[in-house]
């Protein structure tokens, strides 16, 4: 009988939490007004009441989804710039709020109010701060091989060459009225590198990082399209033949000592290069050390993939419409090509102009290599190379000038920040 009581007091308390909100008067809950409230709150309602700039960021984000996909074009980047341009233009989600980072500064007090603070802000601090685009420099410094670089030191001039493209298109940029900032941030798209142009954009323009971050990307994965004709228009057929002398071995020793000497000689000359050729550097040192395997296996795998979730996400959640949709991001898309397609013709003009005095011949194809789409554009003078000639083999030549074109993009990139920072 107990036990029967005990069984039945707790169906009636359990019927009594459930009936008790039902319970309250009229005036203390209006369902009426409740359900209207949750129909105005949904992004539909959004929709309807003009936000329909949304839904074209939507759309593009669907293009990005396409060419990441099924296309293929930089898809590790891509996909999550696509989802968070998703996010962060799905009405009324709340997910990024531009207004915590306006001026250019991040405002803390304003985090202080969780309630005003989207899931995508906390993660794009890691892009304002600067930390994203170092932690990837590590993971590249350890897949990086600069031993055709130090085979032959010419490769240096041959990167630096590359960097042309930079420095012209920031006079382009300023002449288009741009500001200098936002000039310097337009500009380092020739530099064919996506980390650089990001951690710059986002110290000197932060209000272009989603456009910015974009056509870099969508550049570097064009290489094979936009590379090959101006490596055609530019050269002869018997340039592009040039059969190259195969390169010396490069001892450990020299491997080992490289990445130390490059950032104590580059850190003292250009300071504000020192966050990306230091961890750059820190990078090679773990993979040519051979004595921290662990570490640099980590760095280019677990490490680097997290790091280029996190850092797609936040370049994507800058897209919002009022940033993309305008005539700058028209003017950034048609400057970055521009800008991309002079750094690769800088670099084979070089190797042309150093021919004229040296006696072992540099095939010219190499010079486009410059820009610092690692391994891509090394790829691309090794296919138009063949195509002149199939006996030819410009792949470790071209790595040369390739890996020389991402220190190159960074010392730019702190020049840039030295003067207009």
């Amino acid at each position: 009988m107990k036990q029967l009581k005990k069984y039945l007091l707790s169906i009636a308390t359990l019927l009594g939490l459930f009936i008790l909100p039902f319970s309250a008067s009229a005036e203390e809950i209006d369902m009426g007004e409740k359900v209207m409230k949750f129909i105005n709150d949904t992004g539909f309602a959004h929709f309807a009441n003009g936000n329909w700039l949304c839904i074209i960021m939507i759309l593009v984000s669907c293009v990005l989804f396409y060419l990441a996909i099924v296309k293929k074009f930089e898809p590790l980047l891509l996909l999550p710039i696509a989802f968070g341009m998703l996010l962060t233009n799905l009405p009324g989600a709340g997910l990024y709020h531009p207004e915590l980072f306006g001026g250019g500064h991040v405002h803390w007090a304003d985090f202080a109010d969780a309630n005003n603070v989207g899931l995508l802000d906390y993660i794009y601090l890691g892009v304002k701060l600067g930390i994203y685009p170092c932690i990837i420099f590590i993971g590249v410094g350890a897949m990086t091989d600069f031993g055709p670089l130090l085979a032959n030191p010419k490769s240096f001039l041959l990167g630096a060459a590359a960097q042309i493209g930079i420095f012209a298109t920031f006079l382009g940029a300023l002449a288009l009225g741009f500001t200098y900032a936002e000039a310097g941030s337009i500009g380092i798209i020739g530099g064919a590198d996506g980390p650089t142009a990001i951690y710059l954009t986002s110290k000197l323009a932060p209000g272009l990082l989603g456009p910015i971050a974009v056509a870099a990307y969508s550049y570097m994965a064009l290489v094979p399209v936009i590379q090959p004709p101006i490596m055609r228009a530019l050269t002869t057929q018997k340039e592009r033949e040039i059969v190259m002398q195969q390169l010396r071995k490069v001892s450990k020793k020299e491997k080992i000592v490289f990445p130390i000497v490059v950032t104590i000689f580059v850190s003292l000359l250009l300071p504000s290069a020192a966050p990306l050729i230091g961890c750059l550097m820190l990078g090679n040192l773990m993979r040519e050390s051979g004595v921290v395997d662990r570490l640099s296996k980590t760095v280019q795998n677990e490490l680097m993939n997290i790091t280029t979730i996190f850092l797609g996400i936040s370049v994507g959640a800058t897209t919002t419409a009022a940033a993309f949709l305008n005539f700058q991001t028209l003017a950034i898309l048609v400057i970055g090509i521009l800008a991309f397609s002079m750094g690769s013709a800088g670099g084979v003009l070089l190797a042309k102009f150093m021919n004229l005095f040296t006696k072992n011949k540099i095939n010219p194809l190499i010079g486009s290599a410059g820009v610092s789409a690692v391994p891509m554009a090394a790829r691309v003078s090794q296919n138009v190379g063949q195509e002149a000639n199939p006996g030819n083999f410009l792949l470790m030549h071209a790595m040369g000038p390739n890996v020389a074109g991402v220190i190159g993009s960074a010392v730019a990139a702190g020049i840039l920040l030295s003067f207009l920072g």
